[in-house]
């Protein structure tokens, strides 16, 4: 046991800025109070963009799979299991006075515990923020579907050159946008940008439902399939392949500590929590239904690139494009709070027993970022799909974040605190995600070597 508190000590550090080592902590205090200062908006806002991300655009085709009472179901369960697992993270890591989710995972499992948690954190956060690009390459520069192309905002007012194909524009995005916004060490100074984006994200929802809405009442559209379509067993099978992109679009855990200890009062994380998760289910249920609604059986893995035709009303190609750009728009400022916890978890695996915080170590801190900005750039240009990329970060890193770590951190209870209550729901979560994850990864292969693959075919 004195092993395992030593090797805590080392690795456990906070990522407040400074970031002090633990063993540091009474010296680092009146630093550390000095930069308290978030305010419960923006830090609602700032966990309402790391939810609110990527994952909005696929939730149309998980309806289209799934059926609409099964599918908005599933988007409420989604939410009700995010908040009872962070619910865990933070009662865990107040009893440990850990102040990071891998310092909770180090007080229950060790160096190991702590090196497995931040590693499925890195692979999470780097499928999503690929995702991103991928999303905004589409927005841009346009995508090919079933080998019809969809042209983007800047195909359609510019042409087809070299200075509008996708390669250049995420360059062009990366340097001029990313660069800036990812340069910021503290997660608090970005509480305009995420709300800003929380504000883009409803402009997306409310063109889509009022577009929806005319439609449905002059009878142009009717009201889409209520449960799954089962024609064969390969329908079967993809109906499971929707759960790892459910998951995603939840995954928040990397970011609550980072928020929590900007906060003017800590204690009142838990009714951020909540606040951020019923905006955030309230959007995506909107999104969901109005998505489906709107595009029927014709609902792409990414629901932006529908958004390239007559929608058959008035001002059609003016509204595309506004839906198309300020969702764009908003995955850029996304994109700087998710990259926070993916630098700062990367660092941890990377220079676990490094003096210097990587706040004040400049060569390290831009190095991290050049490196991870370099290989996101080339998963942008190179991953086919977003859900290429949700199955594999879904089914595997996202799982392990959001559902196993909380879990297997409330059944070790190293404090004692865990009641029966917290350890059934613990059991329940991970044969959840376990199983859940296995049957989705076993259908991808099955689709993989089946004629149709793949959600939105």
């Amino acid at each position: 046991m004195t092993f395992l508190q030593s090797s805590d000590r080392k690795h456990r550090r906070s990522p407040r800025s400074p970031l002090l080592p633990q063993k540091h902590a009474a010296v680092a205090e009146p630093t550390e109070a000095g930069l308290r200062g978030a305010s419960f908006s923006g830090a609602v806002f700032n966990l309402s963009t790391t939810i609110v991300g990527a994952g909005i655009m696929a939730l149309p085709a998980t309806l289209k799979q799934l059926g609409l009472i099964p599918g908005l179901a599933m988007i409420l369960l989604g939410a009700v299991l995010t908040n009872t697992s962070i619910d865990m993270i933070l009662k865990f890591s107040r009893a440990s006075k850990s102040p990071t989710y891998a310092a909770a995972a180090a007080d229950a499992y060790g160096g190991a515990g702590r090196a497995l948690l931040q590693s499925c954190i890195v692979v999470n956060n780097l499928g999503m923020l690929v995702v991103y690009m991928i999303i905004i390459g589409d927005v841009l520069s346009g995508t090919w579907s079933n080998w019809v192309h969809h042209t983007g905002v800047m195909e359609e007012w510019l042409g087809q050159h070299w200075w509008t194909s996708r390669a250049f524009l995420l360059l062009s995005t990366t340097l001029l946008v990313f660069a800036p916004l990812i340069s910021f060490k503290r997660v608090d100074s970005l509480r305009y940008t995420s709300a800003l984006s929380v504000g883009l994200a409803v402009v997306f929802v409310a063109i889509t439902a009022g577009v929806a809405i005319l439609k449905l009442a002059n009878g142009s559209i009717t009201m889409p399939h209520l449960m799954p379509e089962l024609v064969d067993q390969t329908s079967f099978w993809k109906l499971f392949t929707t759960f790892p992109v459910l998951v995603t679009a939840y995954i928040c855990h990397h970011n609550v500590h980072p928020i929590e200890n900007e906060l003017k009062d800590p204690m009142q994380m838990k009714s951020i929590v909540r606040s951020s998760l019923t905006l955030c289910s309230s959007v995506y249920i909107a999104t969901s239904f109005f998505g489906f609604l709107l595009f029927g059986d014709q609902t792409l893995d990414d629901v932006l690139a529908n958004f390239d035709g007559d929608l058959g009303i008035p001002y059609s190609v003016m509204l595309n494009d506004i839906v198309r750009i300020s969702y764009g728009i908003h995955l850029m400022l996304v994109f700087p709070i998710v990259f926070f916890s993916l630098r700062l978890n990367l660092d941890g695996l990377l220079f676990p027993y490094a003096k210097i915080p990587i706040t004040f170590d400049n060569r390290r801190f831009y190095s991290v970022t050049v490196a991870l900005m370099g290989f996101i750039f080339l998963g942008a240009n190179f991953v086919p799909s977003i859900w290429d990329a949700f199955q594999f970060t879904g089914a595997t890193a996202a799982t392990s974040v959001g559902f196993i770590f909380p879990s297997a951190i409330a059944l070790r209870d190293t404090h004692g605190i865990a009641t029966k209550k917290d350890k059934v729901v613990s059991w329940i979560m991970i044969l959840l995600a376990v199983s859940s994850s296995t049957v989705a990864l076993s259908s991808d292969v099955y689709g993989f070597f089946s004629s149709d693959g793949g959600v939105g075919s």
